[in-house]
């Protein structure tokens, strides 16, 4: 699709939480696709987990993004898509790779969301692309496990902060989710959730550094539990590391179940997200180091 104002920042490039959500969504498409393609309980699949990504080049308003997705690997319970973004420059033809990313997803049953189904298996043109798609998928699988162990930090308000600390950029929002969020089965897209993290890390990098921003890359991105219509959610980025041209900045989703249930609030979603600070002229500038 045409990307239009409403997709960029105020400089004119697009939002990486855009481009994020359009990976999303076309991974949703076919991972949903292949695990009702066998006769049997129909499902929806959600997303788990999303690899590092990185913006290998920025994409601006009036551009056409082609977003395209690959199942490569399933387990038993699990999907991995491999998805690719080119822009094209419809006014001289120029096209240009902007991101590359994986993600894995899960079948939920459409009659009981709490259930787990069976994935269809593919067919491998070789066996060591099986072997190789196992061997991600046990990394992934412990990795989220040790994200899941060390979610306790919580981003509390600070007094009267000195600039270029922590507590001068980091930025909450709010978020009550609504029935456009949400899949069949009631709960948030995935797509969503990282557009809405996409824009507080990116608050945090602006007020940092007082400059146009960009998203650079962004590390894997952890869905611990999902996160029901009808919850608010709270989006946290705090500052974490700065080098010369760069910014990480963590990001965490906490979800309240508002309406109708007795649950305390839960760390739904967990990210590191790189950013850079450019000029007018799209030139990396230094960054302020934070204290």
């Amino acid at each position: 699709r045409i990307m239009r104002p409403d997709d960029a920042n105020i400089a004119g490039n697009v939002h990486g939480g855009t481009i994020l959500k359009m990976i999303e969504e076309a991974g949703a498409i076919i991972s949903t696709r292949h695990c009702n393609s066998q006769a049997g309980e129909p499902c929806v699949a959600a997303l788990a987990r999303v690899e590092r990504t990185d913006f290998l080049s920025p994409m601006c308003i009036g551009e056409v993004a082609n977003v395209s997705a690959e199942i490569t690997y399933t387990s038993r319970h699990s999907v991995e898509v491999q998805v690719n973004v080119m822009s094209e420059n419809i006014l001289t033809g120029a096209k240009k790779v902007t991101n590359k990313a994986t993600l894995w997803y899960v079948p939920l049953s459409l009659k009981n969301v709490n259930k787990v189904l069976e994935v269809p298996p593919i067919q491998y043109a070789r066996k060591e692309q099986e072997d190789e798609g196992k061997k991600r998928y046990e990394e992934q699988k412990l990795d989220r496990l040790e994200t899941k162990q060390r979610n306790g930090d919580v981003i509390l308000p600070v007094i009267n902060p000195e600039p270029h600390t922590v507590g001068y950029s980091q930025s909450s929002l709010i978020h009550l989710v609504g029935p456009s969020d949400c899949t069949l089965l009631g709960f948030v897209h995935g797509g969503v959730t990282m557009k809405l993290m996409d824009e507080v890390a990116g608050i945090v990098a602006a007020r940092h550094c007082k400059t146009n921003i960009v998203t650079a890359s962004v590390d894997a991105i952890n869905f611990h539990e999902k996160i029901k219509k009808g919850c608010v959610i709270t989006v946290s980025g705090r500052m974490t590391f700065t080098s010369n041209k760069s910014m990480e900045i963590e990001v965490f989703v906490d979800a309240d179940p508002f309406v109708d249930e007795p649950r305390e609030r839960y760390r739904a979603v967990s990210a590191f997200f790189t950013y850079v600070s450019l000029s007018k002229e799209g030139k990396p500038l230094p960054v302020p180091q934070l204290l």
